[in-house]
């Protein structure tokens, strides 16, 4: 399999946690969004919505979406299990995930950032206090929503939850929000960075890391 990729994307983040967990084998690939590779016909051909992460099967099947390739990837590798197959605590997990890719992250991507500056005048300062009032507001939420007396977000194993979880947690460190008010969400970003498939899946780790490199979330 090839993984398309941005290190610091954290929706490809959660596809390396995820294919880390289940010990899959796979090649990343470079999509640096910041020099605009995503809009290049050939990945355009792999990718219409010109995102990241798109993860390419053995026989040239391309999935796109992070959420929808989490899913693919725990029913085809089911162990260790993701989601859950109990269907009431699913939907519980689900809505903590879905509270980070569709609350959340949405409103603190590139593209989105790169109107508010281009289009609407923003200051990097006004981006900034955009973002991390979007956190906040996620935040709190999941704080409301997580369960209490776990280690990680539903029991004492990480899912997919966890893993949505860590990856906008390292956004939030990027970003200066003090975690101190989400003691559930800091807890499981710091049990999931000590489990090894997690840790070599964070964005610093990865080949294509470049410190200089502008805003891409």
């Amino acid at each position: 399999m090839k993984l398309y990729s941005y290190w610091r994307s954290t929706t490809s983040y959660r596809i390396r946690a995820a294919l880390n967990l289940k010990g899959l084998a796979y090649d990343t690939v470079s999509v640096d969004l910041v020099a605009g590779d995503q809009r290049a016909p050939d990945y355009v051909a792999l990718n219409a919505g010109k995102g990241v992460p798109t993860l390419v099967l053995e026989d040239g099947t391309a999935l796109t979406q992070s959420m929808a390739i989490l899913e693919y990837i725990d029913a085809t590798w089911p162990e260790p299990r993701l989601i859950p197959a109990d269907a009431l605590l699913r939907a519980q997990v689900m809505a903590v995930a879905h509270t980070v890719a569709l609350d959340i992250h949405p409103v603190n991507n590139l593209r989105l950032i790169g109107q508010l500056r281009t289009r609407f005048g923003a200051t990097p300062d006004q981006a900034t206090d955009w973002m991390c009032h979007w956190m906040n507001e996620g935040f709190a939420a999941l704080e409301a929503m997580l369960p209490d007396g776990n280690s990680f977000a539903f029991g004492d194993a990480p899912n997919i939850a966890d893993i949505c979880i860590t990856a906008q947690v390292y956004n939030a460190h990027r970003w200066g929000v003090d975690l101190t008010h989400f003691p559930k969400t800091a807890r499981i970003e710091r049990l999931c960075l000590n489990i090894p498939a997690i840790a070599d899946a964070h964005p610093d780790t990865q080949p294509d890391n470049r410190t200089d490199a502008k805003v891409a979330t």
